[in-house]
């Protein structure tokens, strides 16, 4: 028998009628906000599978929203996401698509900016509101919520990863996992924590002038 926690047997605190179509919707569309970052005036929800069959009998739509706005899956506001974004001056959309070969719960969100700039994340709603992400501007990535998490973007060149990993040794972290993605872009490193990094620690990694992204989720983000 696996292990398992009290949140995967009991599902998540929130808002909503399913913890699969509602909290991983909200958890997946925040997770991709804090991969980009503020700013985007337009934001479009690519829905594949289920979640295209079912999203406005289960909320799936306003839950996407909602932590789009960055809310939690049980913020009481999930509700009046729609209300809260137009106030907000933010345009959204909801569109039926196939994703290809992923897991039923997907979504594919697009975030615009004025600049002409365009975000892309792909994630996964897999269960008891946790979620994957699968997909980074056309990037193959894969990570959940499970650990904290370091993600950087560099170019390709030898002694980035050394650099990186000696800085969060001598930090006190321990490196549970790490993944690369090489791409014509440079190469985008994630790499799974034991414990939530400190805004010193990033910074330090921040300042290389070889690294032009660093993004950290604390666990459960």
């Amino acid at each position: 028998m696996g292990d398992y926690n009290l949140f995967d047997i009991l599902g998540p605190i929130m808002i909503g009628p399913s913890s699969s179509h509602t909290a991983g919707a909200c958890r997946i569309s925040k997770t991709a906000r804090i991969i980009s970052g503020d700013g985007f005036n337009k934001i479009k929800f690519i829905l594949h599978g289920s979640f295209a069959e079912t999203y406005k009998g289960h909320g799936t739509d306003k839950a996407l929203l909602a932590g789009a706005l960055r809310m939690y899956p049980d913020d009481d506001r999930l509700k009046y996401s729609f209300e809260i974004a137009k106030e907000q001056g933010l345009e959204f959309s909801f569109e039926k698509g196939d994703l290809g070969n992923v897991h039923p719960n997907t979504v594919k969100i697009e975030m615009y900016y004025p600049n002409g700039k365009v975000n892309t994340v792909v994630g996964s709603s897999i269960g008891g509101g946790n979620i994957k992400i699968v997909e980074m501007n056309g990037i193959k990535i894969n990570f959940t919520s499970e650990y904290p998490l370091l993600i950087c973007r560099y170019v390709d060149k030898r002694g980035i990863i050394a650099f990186i990993s000696t800085i969060l040794s001598d930090n006190g972290y321990n490196i549970e996992s790490m993944h690369t993605n090489k791409s014509d872009e440079g190469v985008t490193l994630v790499i799974e924590l034991d414990k939530n990094i400190d805004e010193n620690t990033i910074e330090t990694i921040s300042k290389n002038e070889d690294i032009n992204f660093v993004k950290h989720l604390v666990k459960g983000f």
